[in-house]
This record gives C-alpha cells, sequence and structure tokens, in this order.
C-alpha cells in the first residue's frame, strides 16, 4: 500500500481505533501515528502495546500536523470532539469517523469542521463484541465494508485518498449518502442488535422464573443473540438515539412481519411459515455467495479443544 498520509491522528484507543493502529503499522497508510484517549487507563495500555508514535491526553494536541484525522469515539461523543480540536486542524487534512450512524455526524461534527479541512464521514462495518485498546487486530477490516458519505462540495481527491487508505487495509469501499446509509444499517445492523438487547432482557426476566433452566439449556441461536448483546452499550445507546426515525421505521416493518408469524402459528397455517424460512434461508445463502460470511460448520469457528 502507498503511504497517501503523512500523520494519522486517532481519537479513541478502543476496539476500531486500535485496529485501524494496527492495520497501519501491518499494511501502511500512514507514517505516523498520533493517539488520544480520555482515559487514562486506555492511554497507559495503548501505550503499552506501541498503537502510536506520541499519545495525548489533550484531542487537540494529538490533531497538531495530521493530515488525517480519525474520530473513533462513540456517536454521540464526535460533536464535542470535533469542536475540542477545531482550531488546531491543519490546511487540507482530512476529518473522517468510524460511527456506525452518519446523518448524526453530520449534524454535530459539520458545523465544527474548518472551512480549510475537508469532511468524509466513513462507517467500516467491521467489528467484534469486545472493546478497549487490548480488542483490536490489523485483520478487522479484510474483505469488510466500508462506507463514506462525503458532504456537499467535497472534492474528489481527499474522498479518492481517503478510499486508497481503507481499500489498503482489505476493505471494500462503497460511497453514499449519508441519509441512505442510515437506513441501511437501520436494517442490516441496529435493529438485529435490538432484538438480541431485548431478547436477552426477555431470557432474564424468564431466568427467574425457570430457575436457571435459560442459561443453563441455551442453545446456539440464543447463544448467538447473547454474543450480539454482549457489545459496547455506550456506543449502542448513542446508534438509537441517533439514528432513531430509521430505526422506528426498521422496527414498525419488524413488527408487522412478526404480527404475521404470530397469526401464522395460532392457525396453523404452515405453507406461510415455510415460505417466510425459505426466503430467509435464500438471503443467508446470498450474505455467503457474497463473501460476507462462511459456509464452513460452526460459522466458521474452531470449537474448543481440551488437552
Amino acid at each position: 500500500m502507498s503511504q497517501p498520509f503523512e500523520k494519522a491522528a486517532i481519537l479513541g484507543l478502543g476496539l476500531i481505533g486500535s485496529s485501524i493502529s494496527h492495520a497501519i503499522r501491518a499494511y501502511g497508510g500512514a507514517k505516523t501515528i498520533s493517539g488520544h484517549a480520555r482515559s487514562v487507563e486506555t492511554l497507559r495500555v495503548a501505550t503499552e502495546l506501541g498503537l502510536a508514535d506520541s499519545f495525548h491526553a489533550s484531542a487537540a494536541e494529538a490533531v497538531k500536523g495530521a493530515d488525517l484525522i480519525i474520530l473513533c469515539a462513540p456517536v454521540g461523543a464526535c460533536g464535542a470532539l470535533a469542536e475540542a480540536i477545531r482550531d488546531t486542524v491543519a490546511p487540507g487534512a482530512i476529518i473522517t469517523d468510524v460511527g456506525s450512524v452518519k446523518g448524526a455526524i453530520v449534524r454535530d461534527v459539520g458545523p465544527h469542521v474548518p472551512k480549510h479541512a475537508h469532511f468524509i464521514p466513513g462507517h467500516p462495518i467491521a467489528g467484534t463484541e469486545q472493546s478497549g485498546p487490548r480488542s483490536g487486530f490489523p485483520e478487522l477490516f479484510q474483505n469488510r465494508w466500508c462506507i463514506l458519505t462525503p458532504v456537499e462540495g467535497t472534492l474528489p481527491e481527499p474522498v479518492a485518498a481517503l478510499e486508497a487508505f481503507w481499500r489498503g487495509f482489505g476493505s471494500n469501499v462503497e460511497i453514499m449518502t449519508a441519509e441512505h446509509h442510515d437506513l441501511v444499517l437501520a436494517m442490516t445492523s441496529h435493529l438485529p442488535h435490538l432484538i438480541a438487547y431485548n431478547s436477552v432482557a426477555t431470557a432474564a426476566d424468564l431466568e427467574e422464573v425457570t430457575q436457571s433452566e435459560v442459561i443453563k439449556f441455551s442453545a446456539g441461536g440464543f447463544r448467538d443473540l447473547t454474543r450480539i448483546a454482549s457489545s459496547d452499550p455506550t456506543m449502542w445507546r448513542d446508534v438509537f438515539l441517533n439514528n432513531r426515525e430509521a430505526v422506528l421505521e426498521m422496527l414498525g416493518r419488524f413488527t408487522e412481519e412478526l404480527a404475521v408469524l404470530q397469526r401464522a402459528i395460532r392457525w396453523g397455517d404452515g405453507e406461510t411459515l415455510f415460505n417466510l424460512f425459505t426466503r430467509a434461508r435464500e438471503i443467508r445463502r446470498g450474505i455467503i455467495a457474497a463473501g460476507q460470511d462462511t459456509a464452513a460448520p460452526n460459522f466458521g469457528r474452531t470449537p474448543e479443544r481440551k488437552p
């Protein structure tokens, strides 16, 4: 990979921020890295791991001289972060982010972007249920999509530079509007997480009635839901509060489909159930064919073997 950036400032050193650091070290993308985190403990661990060439308790200090600035904080914190760095952003610098809601980023960050900088919101659709600076790894973005939503009037050159940055990590890049992004992600990511959180909460209530049998006899489906529901609560709180219109639209559609299922089960309508399950199975096969998952047994997981 070429070196499109002299200095990348990573503001936030959790899963995504630390993975970007590891990916830059492994594949290129910037000659030097500066890192910022609000937590003293996070900075200590990041220093121990060598996630940056310099570390800063001040975001404004971290971005000095950076030609790429990546906001890796929860969506709800990005506006204040952008305001904090406004006066030290270098001319020509690209300001981007990694949040899974783009309309709110445009609304909250946009007003604080200096006229001499380029603002290109972004979302690498990659992650795990882990969080913190120790959770990152360089391969996180390989064969995953990164969506860029440049604001109106953005020049093509900085967009191309940022696209090359993500492609260098093995990502596929798509460009769309912030509004379209938020609608698509409400269905593909936000709604599934909401369902997972609610399912686990329902099971927690039932757990008291069944005297621990829900957890004891957890099958694969529920187990996978608990994995999704173990994601960072701060991040997901901000996602739902900042993408509420799109999420409510998808939740409404889901509720309508759920009512169809409920009616089919109540009246023994096997044909409706079979047709819906068949359609869902085809969608799963389409995801595998698109290279977004694997058809390997156990979803590609390697069973733990006891010595």
